[in-house]
């Protein structure tokens, strides 16, 4: 299988996972050489938010594409890839999380998915999160899970 473009989804809970995400994303795309696209997808509430926290003028069209870009985490995996060499590009969406991401990945022909979540308890173990989930079952492409102890 050749790697061309991995898909890395990052969720507003990821800000924890920033470390693990770059490691496995650059160990995976970097040998390869290939080029990742960093998402982000919104609900239709963070994304009014996250537009009014970004201000500008009435009728100023701000894409989901450009809010994705000023998210802290997508920021910093962006320059955890410049440090190690790795092209990336940035892509927002708003909708529902699992579904968004599985479009985008097919949108971009992603050739793997990787998505991050965390430790749960031991009746949470049995079910990854919702947006994960969704993910690892219906991606058009091999899925990477990226699991923080946290």
């Amino acid at each position: 299988m050749t790697l061309d473009r991995l898909l890395v989804a990052v969720g507003p809970s990821d800000d924890d996972r920033v470390g693990p995400l770059a490691a496995t994303t650059t160990d995976i795309a970097g040998p390869a050489g290939a080029s990742v696209t960093l998402a982000h997808v919104f609900t239709d509430a963070e994304y009014e938010d996250a537009r009014e926290r970004l201000g500008g003028e009435p009728g100023d069209e701000v894409t989901p594409d450009a809010v994705a870009r000023r998210h802290a985490t997508i920021r910093e995996l962006g320059d955890a890839f410049d440090d190690a060499g790795v092209d990336y590009d940035v892509a927002g969406r708003v909708g529902d999380h699992g579904q968004a991401v599985v479009s985008l990945a097919d949108d971009v022909a992603a050739d793997l998915a990787v998505v991050g979540g965390r430790q749960r308890s031991p009746t949470g173990k049995a079910v990854f999160g919702s947006t994960a989930q969704t993910v690892l079952l219906s991606a058009p492409c091999p899925v990477t899970f990226v699991r923080s102890d946290h």
